[in-house]
């Protein structure tokens, strides 16, 4: 029974044109138009070392962590540069910052950092970044030093050993990958690979909505039938997430192989997590279908309206409005399942570690079963007066 709703499934929603339209050719028309509309941004947006100050006062010649890191991060020799740093008076570093030839200066009070900015934007967000790392450096080496010192017998060249390994441990650096597999666009990619994943909630909704009662003549011979609903509905999903899985990976080719994008070194995290997203576009089509009460077309519309909400909250209409809506209502993209599948895509390169892009894929496979669970409830709970 389970292969022959799967076979059934699987012709009944390869026959309909308007799912083909949404989950297989609508990604691809969008991803022309991505690579069509942003080709030249990429050569725009390649980073450019960042013109600073720094205040050169007595504390700044006296602290020599804050001193080597930016002389080193400064270096033009240096191929990890990313200041251009000037060492000026605070009157210098105000008036260069009023004339908007500096970014934002830096000056140190009582061993404490000062940060002065005219405006807000990417330059000043790495300053601040590498400032802050500074900082935490600078603590691990004074509580080093002091649990030394409470010890009794001070080892000085033990601390300074210790002291050189720790300044040498301080990876304050920015590599510029802008031209590479780091690209500015590509969070407009991640989200039309999350939109694809998302789509794939018609088909499992088309399917569901053919094995209930209320829906279709065959929802109502099923619900007849003495036979085993849950492979029918199983084999019906199977076929909808092979669908939608075939789907994904014509997308993959064709902006792997059509559109040159570059999804750099983690392709099969990328292809994983995109798995993973793809059940949480199934899970939402079998929620819409078993909550939403109305005809199909409501239903399709429904979760075309979410999806695409979630697209815009994610950031495909704009990138900045997803470093808003995390700015202050984080909440509304830590349940968005866009949100998620990009997150967790783009953290492969923006982190060194893998502890985002597993919180983002756990974080699908819950939210997944949160809505089957909601959905499945629901199904038992549904009674006919009359078939």
């Amino acid at each position: 029974m389970f292969s022959h709703s799967f076979k059934y499934s699987l012709k009944v929603l390869l026959k309909s044109k308007a799912l083909v339209f949404w989950t297989l050719l609508f990604p691809i028309f969008m991803g022309t138009f991505f690579k069509l509309a942003f080709a030249d941004i990429e050569n725009s947006e390649k980073f450019k070392v960042v013109d600073i100050a720094v205040v050169e006062n007595e504390e700044f010649n006296n602290n020599n962590i804050y001193k080597e890191t930016f002389d080193t991060l400064s270096d033009k020799n240096n191929k990890d540069r990313i200041f251009n740093t000037k060492y000026v008076s605070e009157d210098e570093a105000s008036k260069l910052l009023d004339n908007n030839e500096i970014s934002g200066y830096l000056k140190l009070e009582n061993n404490e950092p000062k940060l002065v900015f005219k405006t807000n934007g990417i330059n000043q967000t790495i300053f601040k970044y590498v400032t802050e790392e500074i900082v935490q450096t600078n603590e691990v080496i004074n509580n080093y030093i002091y649990e030394e010192i409470k010890n009794g017998e001070i080892d000085y060249n033990k601390i300074y050993t210790k002291v050189n390994e720790l300044t040498s441990e301080d990876n304050v650096k920015l590599k510029d990958i802008s031209n590479g597999n780091l690209s500015y666009t590509m969070i407009e990619f991640y989200t039309l690979i999350a939109m694809t994943c998302l789509y794939g909630g018609m088909l499992s909704m088309f399917v569901l909505n053919k094995n209930l009662a209320n829906m279709t003549p065959e929802g109502k011979r099923i619900s007849l039938a003495p036979l085993s609903k849950t492979k029918i509905i199983l084999g019906s999903l199977s076929a909808s997430y092979v669908v939608q899985v075939f789907g994904l990976m014509i997308l993959f080719l064709y902006t792997l192989f059509a559109l040159n994008v570059d999804y750099g070194n983690n392709l099969l995290l990328v292809i994983l997590l995109s798995l993973v997203g793809s059940l949480s576009g199934l899970s939402l089509g079998i929620f819409a279908a078993s909550i939403i009460k109305g005809d199909e077309n409501k239903k399709t519309g429904i979760i075309i309206s979410i999806t695409m909400t979630g697209c815009f909250f994610a950031g495909m209409m704009g990138i900045t409005m997803k470093y808003i809506i995390d700015s202050h209502v984080p909440f509304i993209n830590k349940i968005n399942p866009v949100a998620m599948i990009t997150d967790g895509l783009y953290s492969l390169y923006y982190y060194n570690t893998y502890d985002r892009y597993i919180f983002n894929l756990v974080s699908l496979v819950i939210f997944s079963v949160v809505l089957l669970g909601i959905s499945m409830f629901s199904l038992r709970r549904q009674k006919y007066d009359s078939i």
